[in-house]
């Protein structure tokens, strides 16, 4: 919505939560082709590599300081639009599209036209640091198989997919700033509840695959592991896919996306070619767990509450603001969409901690569930190890860092855990 004026992203809802804590990342190498047969598992359980750790600890650096560079960007923007009276300027330049009123104070064409005016400057503004970000920095890692052209071209497809969402979503809201300004953002609230269990619902059958392959996976010993898992877990399942994640990266995933007739667990290539039957399962596991505590449902519903607030918080500024700027015409106003932005966007970064707290609970838990529904925390170790290796997790970052910024808990402090319950007494592995 509104907040996308403070941070562009792909999909303006978050997708289903995964195991890995950081993106996902493998050592330099040359691509492997595409008919190249799968990589062999590795026999023994995985050892840490320093330089990895190194190198992620470099990487944690630079991402911080990129999105540090993201939100510096997104601020100015808003506060050139806030401070200099280009808001103003803007929407009268616009205003002989404000014609049509459909309800009282409530001008589409003239809210679509700003709103587009500042959702495209946003994206060409933030372009040279996503290119920077999502492709140059992965790229010098080695943590990107994909070229140039499909990265474009992955970067077209969710402007096309997000662009239309969000115009929507702000012509909602400033309908509803027209029809019922003091309740709009109750109504707004209920709107993100609705369209966020919509989109999980619809994700992994409309939007995964406009950008990833899945196929059917086939009968083997992974495949019967899911499935035992899933019954012990009493979730059902409409498949298991894999997905050709080495198509754009080195990460290695996996996940239970969807809700009721679309739930399914999808496993990157990169975890089946290169992860042992073992650790495999241990992260199927974890997945799962987040279905038997009913994480997702859980997730949803956090956010929606803390959606709700903010709005409520934002309510009383834009009514506050609005009565004392004369040139503000209303509420509805679509000058007011930067102050909106603005608004949301602090409340964001203020409450951010705490949800990725809740989150970083949610994920211990589903590692809980993991350890005890498997009984090999070797496999968990070595897949936590693994995936340190390979995504360039790093293992302890700081406490402030993991505080503000983590929704995972650090591969170390799994690790540990994992470590303490395999000296629990009784254990059999």
């Amino acid at each position: 919505m509104v907040l996308a004026l403070v941070q562009r992203t792909a999909l303006p809802l978050p997708l289903p939560v995964c195991m890995a804590a950081e993106q996902p990342e493998q050592p330099e190498q040359p691509e492997q082709p595409p008919q190249s047969a799968p990589t062999p598992p590795p026999a023994g359980p995985a050892e840490l590599d320093p330089v990895r750790q190194t190198k992620a600890r470099r990487y944690a650096r630079q991402r911080q300081v990129l999105s540090l560079v993201n939100l510096g960007v997104s601020a100015a923007l808003i506060a050139v639009l806030l401070f200099s009276g280009l808001s103003f300027s803007l929407r009268d330049a616009l205003s002989a599209l404000g014609g049509w009123e459909p309800l009282v104070g409530w001008q589409p064409l003239l809210v679509g036209a700003y709103a587009l005016v500042l959702l495209v400057a946003a994206t060409i503004l933030g372009l040279p640091l996503a290119y920077y970000s999502g492709f140059v920095l992965p790229h010098h890692y080695g943590l990107s198989t994909q070229p140039l052209g499909d990265w474009v071209t992955d970067l077209l497809k969710e402007v096309a997919i997000s662009l239309p969402f969000e115009l929507a979503a702000v012509e909602f809201v400033y309908a509803l700033l027209a029809a019922t300004p003091n309740t709009w953002w109750l109504w707004t609230g209920i709107a993100v509840l609705f369209f966020t269990v919509l989109l999980t619902n619809l994700a992994p059958v409309l939007l995964l695959p406009l950008f990833y392959k899945l196929q059917p996976l086939p009968e083997g010993d992974v495949r019967s592991r899911a499935l035992s898992l899933a019954a012990k877990a009493r979730t059902r399942v409409r498949g298991i896919y894999s997905m050709n994640m080495s198509s754009r990266t080195t990460a290695a995933n996996a996940m239970v996306m969807g809700l009721g007739n679309t739930r399914r667990i999808i496993v990157g290539d990169t975890l089946l070619d290169r992860y042992t039957p073992d650790e495999i399962e241990v992260v199927v596991a974890h997945e799962l767990g987040h279905q038997v505590h009913h994480d997702i449902p859980k997730l949803v519903a956090v956010g929606s509450l803390t959606t709700l607030g903010g709005l409520y918080l934002v309510n009383l500024m834009l009514h506050a603001v609005v009565a004392r700027v004369p040139q503000y015409t209303g509420l509805a106003d679509p000058a007011t969409l930067p102050l909106l932005a603005a608004a949301v966007g602090v409340f964001g970064c203020i409450v951010l901690p705490l949800q990725n707290g809740f989150s970083r609970w949610v994920e211990r838990q589903a590692d809980q569930y993991a350890l005890e529904a498997t009984r090999n925390p070797s496999a968990f170790i070595s897949a936590m190890t693994r995936l340190a290796n390979q995504n360039l997790a790093e293992l302890e970052p700081s406490p402030l860092v993991e505080f503000l910024l983590y929704n995972h808990p650090p591969v170390g402090k799994r690790i540990t855990h994992a470590r303490r319950f395999a000296a629990a007494p009784g254990l059999r592995s």
